[in-house]
């Protein structure tokens, strides 16, 4: 699409990833004129946001798609979570999460990236109000009582100022857009790579998710579609060109070591990615006239599937908080108002600092090699299972249904 003549928006968007493109997705029936602002071609064999890799959609994120009139799309190429399965190589305790157990017919989903991609692609295509800048980068920002202006470079060494009454940074853990408005982060290397792909395995999933902590670091294994898994598999940095410079059989060796024989033998490995994992948290969630959303604001480890997850639930309560100023608004709306921004960040502070917490924390005590922290980790596991109402609670948080929800997280259109 190209933009209009006029370069106001009410929203400007910065990255076009799937957190970017499903705020977009998301604030279309506000009737509001918005921007996305995307660097890299939207084709899925070139956008890193919708590459091979698998995504565990949480309850939550599954209810937002739902209102949004996404979830048929999605769920015809999505794999159900019956079960999670939670060990620790080479010790007693075990832990398990089932659907049944909690009411719901799936505890969450497993979608391949380049599909959900494409489905928000083709949902796009549809928004009037909405003009695409790709590939074009924000270069410059500046924020001002009454407006945030950004310069945007295009091809051919164009470029275009834009003004907006709200500006988000949906670009990424090291967004450049977050570093303009004058937002710091705080990062923590965990000395990991997370390596991913999809295998076939001998024994089918059955619609379980297996989490198992190694030495070498956390791998997860989803269930994904014909029968396949997909694998997330967290080893050490100095370890981990060794280990995707292995050929298919070495590779397939090591991890079924990792991971054991519980789904029989591994073999016809796909192609392998890398990334690398670190903590990152911005010290502060909004400026005048922008606010961060997604890994911009907070990334995560992998190790409990939630990035993307808490990502939308950034996104869900700030279309809550513009909605609900709409509404009330007597007469004219401007949806970058502080009171807005400020009702963002109450919500969404206690939420990200939850799980950033509980992920980092889960990460940290399995990759703890003293003999008592193994211990108590095992007895801990072993309680989960035994003791009333844990294995509850940490569903809820699981499923992203903990602690107050916006309507998207509910279900509930925003119109």
């Amino acid at each position: 699409m190209n933009a209009r003549r006029d370069n106001h928006y009410d929203i400007v968007i910065a990255g076009g990833g799937m957190v970017g493109s499903t705020l977009a997705l998301a604030l279309a029936p506000l009737g509001l004129r918005v921007a996305i602002v995307e660097s890299v071609p939207r084709a899925a064999d070139v956008q890193p946001s919708f590459d091979d890799r698998s995504t565990a959609l949480s309850r939550s994120t599954q209810r937002m798609f739902e209102a949004m009139g996404l979830w048929d799309d999605i769920v015809a190429a999505a794999t159900p979570i019956s079960h999670i399965h939670v060990s620790d190589k080479g010790r007693f305790g075990f832990s398990h999460i089932d659907a049944e157990e909690q009411g719901v017919e799936a505890l969450g989903y497993v979608v391949i990236n380049r599909v959900l991609g494409g489905v928000l692609q083709a949902a796009l295509g549809d928004v009037e109000a909405l003009d695409i800048l790709c590939p074009a980068r924000i270069v410059a920002a500046r924020l001002s009582p009454d407006k945030a202006i950004v310069t945007v470079a295009e091809g051919n060494d164009t470029s275009r100022q834009l003004t907006c009454d709200l500006l988000v940074a949906a670009d990424g853990a090291n967004s450049a857009v977050r570093t303009m408005i004058g937002i710091t982060a705080t990062q923590d290397a965990y000395g990991q790579r997370a390596i991913i792909g999809n295998l076939l395995p001998e024994k089918s999933l059955q619609n379980r998710a297996y989490e198992r902590f190694t030495p070498q670091g956390p791998l997860a294994v989803l269930p994904v579609a014909d029968g396949r898994a997909g694998f997330v598999w967290n080893v050490p940095e100095q370890d981990a060109d060794r280990i995707l410079g292995l050929g298919d059989d070495g590779f397939l060796g090591e991890l079924q070591q990792a991971f054991g024989y519980r789904l029989g033998t591994f073999s016809k490995v796909g192609k392998r990615a890398s990334y690398p994992l670190m903590l990152s948290k911005a010290v502060r969630l909004t400026a005048q006239r922008a606010v961060l959303v997604g890994n911009s604001a907070h990334g995560l480890h992998p190790a409990a599937a939630q990035g993307f997850n808490l990502g939308l639930r950034d996104v869900a309560a700030l279309c809550d908080c513009i909605a609900d100023s709409r509404d009330h608004a007597a007469e004219s709306f401007d949806c970058g108002d502080s009171s807005i921004l400020e009702r963002y960040s109450a919500w969404r502070r206690h939420d990200q600092k939850k799980l950033v917490g509980f992920t980092d924390g889960l990460v940290r005590l399995f990759g703890h090699s003293r003999g008592p922290v193994r211990v108590l980790r095992n007895i801990g596991m072993l309680g989960f299972d035994l003791v009333p109402g844990v294995r509850s609670l940490f569903a809820k948080h699981t499923m992203g249904l903990a602690g107050r929800l916006p309507r998207l997280s509910r279900g509930v259109p925003l119109q």
